[in-house]
């Protein structure tokens, strides 16, 4: 079995989450998908396209439990997608992404390669997730369980969003723009902590200068959870 036939199976992750919480980036598998776009050639497919030979397009049936509504959306090989994720179109997969259980993804999602995305969530209308195959190293953007992602939401440069956060529709999350906890007085770079409520705002410097930066303003509560609470039936 090719490392693609075991990422589409779930067998293998592009990034794993160890005991202590943090996650560790699996660089075989960004090795191999790498090496495709070196070896493989280019081959005509239906409708006009070329691609690799390797990463022949991907279709679904009722046996996987996922509702691939047509049309205009793409899940590339070598992605694994879970049971009962719903794909509105028109919506891009790209290659060594996981996608995990109960997770909606809206129209005009992009879920970049190796991107890795938890169970139950809701990535709304227009949100980027980054993926990152090179360097080979760098940890791809990383949604974990349970996180409500607002619409026009932008993440790169390997954000890591923790379990349960929400992070407001039009935010912008990279490792070089700081969010601010106004709950508790600290700052983070490149990580949304479990239960955050994040939004978007600026910060003044010394100079009088503003700067755009991101403000958590709560953690999650009973009033959170009834705004953001995911449907069954849409799944």
């Amino acid at each position: 079995m090719s490392i693609i036939d075991e990422l589409q199976s779930g067998q293998r992750r592009a990034a794993n989450k160890t005991l202590t919480g943090s996650w560790k980036v699996d660089t075989e598998v960004k090795g191999a998908i790498l090496n495709i776009f070196k070896t493989s050639l280019n081959v005509d497919y239906p409708g006009g396209f070329v691609d690799k030979e390797a990463l022949k397009p991907r279709e679904f049936t009722e046996k996987d439990d996922v509702r691939m509504v047509p049309y205009g959306s793409t899940v590339r090989p070598g992605t694994y997608i879970g049971k009962h994720v719903v794909i509105m179109p028109p919506s891009y997969i790209n290659v060594g992404a996981y996608v995990d259980d109960n997770t909606m993804v809206d129209s005009h999602v992009l879920v970049g390669s190796c991107a890795q995305v938890g169970k139950n969530v809701h990535l709304s209308a227009g949100v980027q997730v980054g993926g990152v195959l090179e360097p080979i190293g760098e940890r791809p953007c990383i949604i974990e369980d349970n996180v409500f992602v607002g619409a026009g939401t932008i993440l790169t440069e390997g954000v890591l969003v923790r379990k349960n956060a929400v992070i407001a529709a039009g935010v912008t999350l990279t490792k070089s723009i700081p969010i601010f906890d106004h709950i508790y007085d600290t700052k983070y770079y490149g990580e949304v902590p479990e239960n955050a409520v994040v939004v978007p705002g600026s910060r003044t410097l010394k100079t009088g200068v503003n700067i755009a930066c991101c403000v958590i303003v709560k953690y999650r509560d009973f009033g959170t959870d009834k705004a953001v609470a995911l449907e069954e039936a849409l799944r």
